[in-house]
């Protein structure tokens, strides 16, 4: 029988394996520092959650699409609200134990059960299209595409529906460990292919509309005396950028593979379970011990690491504007500055951790904490003041008690002032242990 182990309780059980001798080190207080990125609360609202919810880490984040926000609650209760204003659009009672979700694409918003229910909405009205059910629990939100649902199931499958009637086109598996984090990772679609990381450390990469396996990559393998030590799920989003896949995983590393054949390009040692984001140049990597690290994505070198959020159960990070923000145990966000991972700004949502990653738009970040507060923040990048180009330089007529100097004649030519100078421009890891719970 198959155990399936929160990542709060992994990490209470290896933190007490490698220190029976020692104190176990606790998370990084939070300290002053001057904010630098004004950052306001722009609503805040709740959707409801529990302390059931809490315990049973349920992938149940928020999604953006078309100007609204969308999230759920384990009672079955999934709202729309507006991104700029909180206002509710509208609110749905599916009376299911909502688990996965919801996503939210072209024009649709799909959440799923711990029954193995999915049920597929109009994202404009909450209209239900069409419902279907799979033979296993679901943690995580889907990929969704103009014809193909995709989704993962605790089971170690990966289905792909129809997208207009929930029909079943294909389902692929992978082998599940006996013990592994409690999660699923969330897949994504690129190019007409889907691809998801798994419990017993692969990615795979299968064909949208057949459902064939078109490579899978042992991103790491198993190793070590104990089922914990052997622990090597990859449990958080794959990203692409082109035609590279980034993926990172639990007590293994985080790597580039290619779209087209899941060839390493390279890979790193570095453990995390909440996951990366990217943008053109960089990812941002939350390893499992709260350490913050930016890597070049053409190499992997590393750019700058923040250590001050230390074991604070940090969640995946998303790019916002200029910067990063990540979420922590204690429902604080904080923003890093992306180009040198310094601390810029920070905010509080509430008093409850953040599992599920926060999504992002337009320097507007949105996080729903575990117990079910939802709430919007706005960074508003400071302004850099232009500066006039200098003025020319001009000769005063002298005082009109001296003799005045006609000018000289058309023929001869005036000397003028040089023109202003321009000026310069001014461009302002062995795997780590997860953070415990608090």
């Amino acid at each position: 029988m198959r155990l399936l182990l929160p990542v709060g309780l992994a990490a209470l059980l290896i933190i007490a394996g490698c220190s029976k001798d020692k104190d176990v080190e606790p998370p990084a207080t939070l300290v002053d520092f001057p904010a630098t990125l004004p950052v306001s609360k722009l609503w805040s609202d709740g959707v409801g959650g529990g302390k059931k919810q809490t315990v049973l880490r349920l992938g149940l984040g928020p999604a953006l699409d078309n100007g609204l926000v969308f999230a759920a609650n384990h009672k079955g209760e999934l709202l729309a609200v507006a991104l700029d204003s909180g206002r509710h659009v509208w609110v749905k009672k599916l009376k299911l134990p909502l688990s996965a979700g919801p996503a939210a694409r072209l024009g649709m918003v799909v959440v799923g059960s711990s029954k193995g229910d999915i049920v597929t909405l109009d994202g404009a009205t909450g209209r239900e299209l069409w419902r279907a059910k799979v033979n296993s629990e679901l943690l995580s939100a889907p990929a969704i595409s103009e014809n193909v649902v995709v989704l993962r199931s605790v089971d170690g499958r990966l289905h792909g529906l129809d997208a207009h009637n929930g029909k079943v086109l294909w389902s692929v598996e992978q082998q599940v460990p006996r013990l592994s984090l409690r999660g699923t990772a969330i897949p994504i679609i690129a190019k007409e292919v889907a691809i998801s990381g798994f419990d017993n450390g692969k990615v795979m990469a299968v064909s949208l509309n057949t459902g064939d396996t078109l490579w899978d990559t042992v991103l790491a393998s198993p190793h070590g005396r104990t089922e914990l030590d052997r622990l090597v799920d990859i449990d958080s989003a794959i990203r692409v950028v082109g035609d590279n896949v980034f993926a990172a995983g639990y007590q293994g590393r985080t790597a580039m593979l290619a779209l087209d054949s899941g060839q390493l390009w390279w890979s790193h040692d570095m453990s995390s379970y909440r996951g990366l984001a990217v943008d053109d140049d960089n990812l941002y990597v939350t390893q499992s011990d709260g350490i913050v690290v930016a890597m070049r994505q053409r190499d992997g070198s590393e750019v700058w690491r923040n250590d001050k959020l230390k074991r604070r159960g940090l969640s995946s990070p998303v790019v916002i504007g200029a910067a990063i923000a990540v979420a922590d145990y204690q429902g604080y966000v904080h923003w890093l500055d992306k180009d040198t991972g310094k601390l810029v700004a920070r905010m509080r949502t509430s008093k409850q951790r953040v599992s599920n990653p926060p999504v992002g738009a337009d320097n507007i970040v949105v996080v729903l904490t575990d117990g079910g507060t939802l709430a919007a923040f706005r960074a508003t990048p400071r302004a850099v003041p232009a500066v006039p180009p200098a003025s020319p330089a001009i000769e005063t007529a002298p005082p009109a008690t001296q003799p005045v100097e006609t000018a000289p004649p058309a023929a001869q030519p005036v000397e003028t002032a040089p023109p202003p100078a321009a000026a310069p421009a001014t461009v302002t890891p062995p795997p780590a242990q997860p953070s415990p719970p608090p």
